[in-house]
């Protein structure tokens, strides 16, 4: 029995530091996940379009990304079906947004289908975070 707790000793730091890895590995910049995009893209990304994008009603259930996320990205939104409040979009006022490419790519998924009602292509991705990464305080 000793020994058992001797080795689950010696097995924990190396589970957490594993554990700290792995999520490390997971972790991304905004600026990294957009370089992603952009070269899926193969085509130079424009906030102009990204802002339009953001702001075009495309006659669904959610009335464009501005719906829920708001008219000003750097304030918080509103989820509308789950009356929950949405962080901001840009980077500069939520360091959160973007850091998971994992979760980026999902979320695009998810809200491209149900604002757009397609999946959204890697330029549109690039343009919309183009423009969300250029909000500044």
């Amino acid at each position: 029995m000793v020994m058992a707790r001797s080795r689950w000793a010696r097995a924990v730091p190396i589970l957490f530091t594993t554990a700290c890895v792995v999520v490390a590995a997971h972790a991304a910049t905004p600026d990294e996940i957009l370089a992603g995009y952009a070269a899926k893209a193969g085509a130079a990304p424009s906030a102009e379009r990204g802002q339009k994008l953001f702001n075009t009603n495309f006659g669904r259930d959610y009335a464009g990304c501005a719906a829920c996320h708001g008219a000003v990205p750097t304030r918080n939104g509103t989820d509308l079906a789950r009356e929950k409040t949405i962080k901001p979009m840009a980077p500069a006022f939520n360091p959160a947004r973007f850091t998971d490419a994992a979760k980026v790519e999902n979320l695009f998924r998810l809200n491209c289908r149900d604002v757009i009602g397609r999946e959204c292509t890697a330029l549109e991705k690039a343009d919309l975070m183009t423009w969300l990464i250029s909000l500044k305080p």
